[in-house]
């Protein structure tokens, strides 16, 4: 029995602090160094909360010489010089939610910092220039060419992206302060930047042409996030403490792991990555939960959803080209690439023939949170209303194989749903299309830990859901306005349930009629395969 106590960084982002006070630390040292010999200047996205800033921390200190700090890591064995350069680092993520007078407010704080070591001069009177005025005196005072790191380069735009003229201001402020990169570039060492999306439109991008994006490089695929094999070795005592304060084996705290936080991939041939926070999250409290969304889904994800009008029920699973991944953020027609960046959605498989990716929600955090975030954005329905005495009847029926007493608990669910004020146009909108009814489905499974997917491909056409629980596979036909019987004799004259049939689990037939006036089920028939 593990006994021993262990230190978890949950909120520390800082290298040194990590390695000083002893806190379980996943070496990703040698990752670093490829990094850091990879190119001069380097851009990376990962998603929020996924150690881009623990990244940029560690780069910090290897650049500032802190070779003491890096003692029996993989890097000992690559680096032989440890050559102390000046860093300049700006976290960027203080300048959210910001108006464009806060964020240049923002930018003199954090290029303060570093006056305060190396001057000022009173004619550098933009951020830009003070910022190259930084660079100068540090590359005089010094000697050496300067190393710059800016971890949420997009922090103050993401907020802005609904707004045209708010976006154009903010971007103005951006250009200013990143294009004098490209100026510096001879006194400048190395320069990493981070982000969840790019904005092709920033100086940043346009002006410094040599600026590699390692996003999708299978290389450092696994520079952020915690592989399989990191998880059973560096972390496998952890893996044994929870098991033994939740009463199940370790192969079972195992699976439960892989199922909640695993399944994120960031190139064509990437290995699985287990989200980091929530991972040691989960070790921290003692407990697997939804971590991941503590601070809610981001409102600009859902304003950028809502603009494109996005299908929700159709990303899970989804085939898209490789061009897909890199538009412009300010240039974006669907919300598919800021899902992904986002982290809401992941590669799944690469097909080289059709050079066409698959991507997918990743795991049940995801599932859960993607549910919880969308549920009152799209259909007006509270989260917190699906969990109160409804959710355990229903997920019982349908695990017993009584779908039945499942179809009898959601009728009456549905009837009593409290939607939120100012849906209400939407839904008399709605009323008669299936969607709606798709939509509403979809998420309350979805919310529940059910796998559900919508508009599955068969020979026969599309069928509009399919449900996996352990022992049965419901294949769904709805309805509106029409009747159960209809709903039932499509499953059967398109031959929907027949790709489940080499499954071992039960395959249970259900067509659901919905009354366009009430909006809710009228009538459902079941058959077993």
């Amino acid at each position: 029995m593990v006994t021993r106590r262990r230190k978890y960084p949950v909120g520390i982002q800082t290298f040194s602090e990590i390695i000083e006070k002893g806190y379980v630390y996943v070496d990703k040292t040698d990752l670093v160094w490829q990094l850091a010999d990879y190119a001069k200047y380097i851009f990376l996205s990962r998603p929020r909360r996924f150690g881009k800033s623990l990244l940029s921390s560690t780069l910090h200190s290897y650049f500032a010489g802190e070779r003491n700090l890096f003692e029996g890591l993989k890097i000992m064995e690559l680096e032989q010089e440890w050559k102390r350069y000046p860093v300049l680092h700006f976290d960027l993520s203080g300048a959210k939610n910001m108006p464009v007078q806060g964020v240049k407010d923002e930018l003199g704080r954090l290029l303060g910092e570093y006056e305060k070591l190396y001057g000022t001069n009173p004619s550098e009177s933009s951020p830009g220039m003070r910022m190259a005025g930084l660079v100068n005196r540090a590359y005089e005072q010094t000697g050496e060419q300067v190393v710059v790191i800016i971890d949420e380069y997009d922090a103050p735009l993401l907020d802005v992206l609904h707004d045209d003229q708010q976006l154009a201001d903010m971007r103005e402020v951006m250009q200013e302060f990143y294009q004098r990169l490209k100026m510096l570039d001879p006194k400048l060492k190395f320069c990493f930047i981070t982000g969840i999306t790019k904005f092709s439109q920033l100086s940043i991008f346009s002006t410094i042409n040599n600026l590699m994006n390692v996003t999708m490089i299978p290389q450092f695929s696994a520079i952020c996030g915690i592989t399989e094999n990191e998880l059973v070795t560096t972390l496998h005592e952890d893996i044994e403490l929870l098991a033994q304060k939740n009463d199940i084996s370790y192969e079972e705290m195992h699976a439960k792991l892989k199922n909640r936080y695993d399944g994120y991939h960031f190139s064509k041939q990437s290995e699985e990555v287990y989200n980091p926070f929530s991972l040691i999250k989960a070790f921290m409290s003692g407990e697997v939960d939804n971590y991941w969304f503590d601070s809610g889904t981001p409102t600009f994800l859902i304003r950028q959803m809502k603009r494109f009008h996005t299908d929700i029920t159709s990303l899970d699973n989804m085939e898209v080209p490789s061009s897909a991944f890199d538009k412009p953020t300010e240039a974006m027609d669907d919300a598919l690439p800021l899902l992904y960046q986002s982290g809401y959605l992941t590669i799944r498989t690469y097909d080289k023939e059709s050079q066409m990716y698959l991507i997918a929600l990743p795991n049940q955090e995801v599932r859960v949170g993607y549910a919880e975030g969308l549920l009152p954005a799209y259909i007006g329905l509270k989260s917190k209303d699906v969990q109160a005495g409804f959710a355990l009847k229903f997920w019982r029926a349908l695990k017993q194989s009584d779908i039945n007493l499942a179809m009898r608990e959601m009728q009456s669910y549905l009837a009593s749903i409290p939607y939120v004020e100012g849906f209400k146009k939407k839904l008399e909108d709605a009323a008669t299309a299936e969607g709606f009814y798709e939509y509403t489905l979809y998420l309350i499974f979805s919310m529940l830990n059910i796998y559900v997917r919508t508009q599955v491909k068969c020979t026969g056409g599309r069928t509009d859901m399919v449900v996996w629980m352990p022992d049965t596979i419901y294949v769904f036909e709805l309805k509106a306005g029409g009747t159960a019987e209809e709903a039932l004799k499509q499953i059967d004259d398109k031959g929907y349930a027949i790709p489940y049939t080499a499954d071992e689990r039960k395959v249970v037939k259900v067509g659901v009629a919905f009354d366009t006036e009430t909006r809710n089920i009228s009538s459902w028939l079941t058959d077993i395969i």
